[in-house]
């Protein structure tokens, strides 16, 4: 208890609390539809587009969540033209946004600043290198963020599990997946700080696969997502201070061994 006590007393401790709380939330809600969608990898091809974009803002010294942020969401945009393009789909075209992204990012670190210690905290995460800013930014996007998946839940709710039955209905199908990509284009960049950009998109997955193992309903699973996803990150965050573990990697090390307990006793119940 006074470990934990001493770690709430830092307060790069306490703004890496915040933000991670507020991502973990956003991350949670929003993969239920994304993973229901079979979208599931768009956090994965948006983060590779952050890391890009970090490096640009880093060789051009601008802010590096400025830049990031309009890029990932006309990335997200992109990525969905691309899906309803007849000749590429799916996973080919996260491919081709990831491989694309991650070369860009590459080759900018290698010709400007080198492979420094700020983007490889972009890249595995750190939270030591969030600051005020970092911290009031990601705060008030992710507010608007939950903001604007409550007010739009229901039709959120309908382009999840039957797009051509709300397109029937006069449901603006296009504009409400624009805004899934939009929410999910906010949520990867302000999650990379502290995950990295390789691990951003597990905080997106994870969650809502463990709630799906024991809920049916939507609004059951975005609960129980957002519930897993808040305790893996503040119990992967303390046995990060406590054993000086690598924060984004031992958050999503505990999302998976939370995903197999589940699924474990879903089977167990299934048999007896």
């Amino acid at each position: 208890m006074q470990e934990l006590l001493q770690m709430l007393s830092y307060p790069f401790m306490i703004r890496a609390l915040i933000v991670g709380i507020m991502v973990s939330l956003c991350s949670s809600l929003l993969g239920t539809s994304l993973v229901l969608k079979r979208y599931s990898m768009i956090g994965d091809g948006l983060s590779h587009v952050g890391f890009a974009a970090l490096a640009i803002a880093y060789a051009m010294h601008m802010a590096p969540l400025t830049l990031a942020i309009p890029v990932c969401v006309l990335a997200a945009f992109f990525l969905l033209q691309l899906e309803d393009n007849a000749r590429i789909k799916g996973d080919s075209a996260t491919a081709l946004l990831c491989s694309g992204s991650l070369a860009i990012g590459v080759m900018t670190v290698s010709l400007t600043t080198g492979m420094n210690t700020d983007v490889c905290n972009y890249m595995f995460g750190s939270i030591l290198a969030m600051s005020k800013y970092d911290v009031y930014l990601s705060v008030i996007l992710s507010v608007c963020v939950l903001i604007l998946y409550v007010l739009f839940y229901n039709r959120i709710f309908a382009v999840t599990f039957d797009e051509s039955f709300a397109k029937a209905t006069g449901t603006n199908t296009y504009l409400y997946n624009m805004i899934i990509a939009l929410l999910t284009a906010i949520t990867i960049v302000l999650g990379m700080r502290m995950m990295g950009a390789l691990l951003i998109s597990s905080l997106i997955v994870f969650p809502s696969l463990t709630a799906m193992q024991i809920c049916s309903r939507f609004k059951t699973t975005v609960i129980c997502s957002a519930i897993f996803a808040l305790v893996c990150f503040v119990a992967g965050i303390t046995l990060s201070y406590l054993h000086s573990i690598p924060t984004g990697a031992c958050i999503v090390v505990l999302n998976i061994i939370l995903l197999f307990i589940v699924m474990g006793i879903r089977k167990a119940k299934e048999r007896v």
